[in-house]
């Protein structure tokens, strides 16, 4: 959000602007990857790596998915039929089967691909473009006013030979508001007795994970994150982003696991 507003601030002329945009589009492609890390950087630099590395925090800790092929083959089709000429904006604009001038100056709004996307919101088609670019089924055009380009990897997937995966954005529940002394009063609030074995266990799983990482158990979650998880029970991601201490990573790293505990307790 800083380096967006810094670019729309800057005092660089336009095509300037383009240019570092699709450079910033390119960076949170990157962090959305759910591949292996140094096989896009390989990539990125016209070699490759066969297997994945092994050792990136996507092949250690796989991160949640869902099946994107549909989505990756209306986003590839609708690039196609608008000519490979036009930036995401536009492509978007047509999936989702918006009206305006430029559509309609261009006729796209006779397009099969018209309104085909109107199922997913416009955020979800900006990740689902940034994926595809990051993991190298489009390219950006920078010398083309940032229009979309396929690649030849592309081609599987529109034919409906290949399957896509794409990251799954966490959506988090509003965050409860924690009092300035809410730590301090969740450590010294006793626990009902039927949140006791449930406790433990929590602590538990936390120290195994700091052993398995080499770091002090603190830095997995506070006493008091877990006292919150024992007492609410959270049984979702939903549920368990709402805890206090738990920001967008940990719930991406360890949600899953805390949930499943939790769950298994009844």
């Amino acid at each position: 959000i800083l380096l967006r507003g810094m670019q729309q601030a800057s005092e660089a002329d336009d095509e300037h602007k383009r240019i570092e945009h699709h450079k910033l589009n390119a960076m949170l492609g990157f962090c959305e990857l759910t591949t292996c890390r140094r096989e896009a950087l390989m990539r990125y630099f016209g070699d490759r790596i066969e297997p994945p590395c092994g050792n990136c925090d996507n092949c250690l800790e796989p991160v949640e998915t869902w099946d994107a092929t549909e989505a990756a083959r209306k986003a590839l089709s609708c690039v196609y039929r608008t000519g490979q000429r036009f930036g995401v904006q536009y492509v978007i604009d047509v999936l989702l089967g918006k009206m305006n001038e430029r559509i309609e100056r261009s006729g796209h709004e006779r397009l099969s691909t018209f309104g085909i996307g109107s199922d997913v919101d416009r955020r979800e088609w900006r990740s689902v473009f940034r994926q595809l670019v990051s993991r190298g089924l489009l390219r950006v055009d920078l010398e083309g006013y940032g229009s979309l380009l396929l690649t030849p990897e592309s081609r599987p997937v529109l034919r409906g030979e290949a399957e896509v995966r794409l990251r799954r954005d966490a959506r988090l529940a509003p965050r409860r508001r924690v009092r300035a002394r809410g730590a301090a009063a969740s450590r010294a609030r006793p626990l009902p007795g039927e949140s006791e074995a449930l406790w433990e266990a929590l602590r538990e799983r936390r120290r195994e994970l700091a052993a398995s990482q080499g770091v002090p158990p603190y830095v997995i979650f506070h006493d008091a994150s877990l006292k919150e998880m024992a007492e609410h029970r959270p049984r979702t991601l939903e549920e368990f982003a709402t805890i206090p201490g738990v920001g967008e990573k940990k719930l991406n790293r360890y949600g899953r696991v805390f949930v499943e505990l939790i769950r298994a307790h009844g």
